[in-house]
């Protein structure tokens, strides 16, 4: 992808997508940041000078559309990279509605609606979508049900964005990590009563290559879905 080109990011506050933020920004490509309040937002632009910032809580997917009503929404986006997410571990038996909908609401119907906003953006530029998903958006275990749930419908949203917007140009990449060193991570192994040691998992600047790799590839081939995992 050419210098200079414009990317809209959630999740740069921290882990995979504060990698890619760092990496694109030192580049010199424009950078849109989604932050979850005002005062993130603020954190964001004092942290990646020159970056703009988009406020909306991805929790709460059906306000987005107002929120963004009453923001400044670039022009063009070369790339949407939905980084964030979230996750809550727990046995079937015992999880509640409210959890369920906090991690499908975050983890798959936010990137649904933000997609579907930036889209007009993303055909005039032939830009590309990339969803940060999961190993546990493959492969479900004991646990992990709500959040391998909302990873596995981000996949099919994923390869149906894929198929409807082939045509227009716009690319669509699915890459799903391993056990990647970040607080997401840090609280996992809280959750799961486990000694949480980040050499042993990804680093994220491992997977923001990964991804840069699928933005930066020419225009005549297309990383569809992309598997990392530790190599330790």
């Amino acid at each position: 992808m050419a210098g200079m080109a414009t990317h809209v990011i959630t999740g740069a506050g921290s882990g995979i997508g504060a990698a890619v933020a760092r990496r694109l920004h030192a580049r010199g490509d424009d950078l849109v940041l989604h932050a979850r309040d005002a005062g993130r937002a603020k954190e964001l632009a004092a942290e990646f000078p020159g970056a703009k910032t988009l406020v909306g809580d991805l929790s709460d997917p059906d306000r987005l559309s107002w929120a963004f009503s009453h923001q400044s929404l670039p022009d063009r986006v070369d790339s949407l990279l939905h980084i964030a997410g979230v996750v809550d571990l727990g046995p079937i038996g015992e999880l509640t509605p409210k959890t369920w909908r906090h991690q499908l609401n975050v983890n798959l119907v936010a990137p649904a609606e933000l997609t579907r906003h930036f889209l007009p953006q993303l055909r005039a530029a032939r830009g590309h979508v990339v969803f940060v998903n999961s190993g546990a958006g493959l492969n479900a275990h004991a646990g992990w049900s709500a959040y391998a749930a909302s990873k596995h419908g981000l996949k099919a949203l994923a390869d149906s964005l894929r198929h409807e917007e082939h045509a227009a140009g716009v690319r669509v990449t699915s890459v799903y990590p391993g056990r990647t060193a970040s607080p997401m991570q840090a609280k996992v192994h809280q959750q799961e009563g486990k000694e949480y040691d980040a050499a042993k998992w990804i680093d994220p600047e491992s997977v923001a290559t990964t991804i840069l790799t699928a933005l930066d590839l020419p225009r005549d081939a297309e990383v569809n879905d992309l598997t990392v995992r530790p190599g330790n």
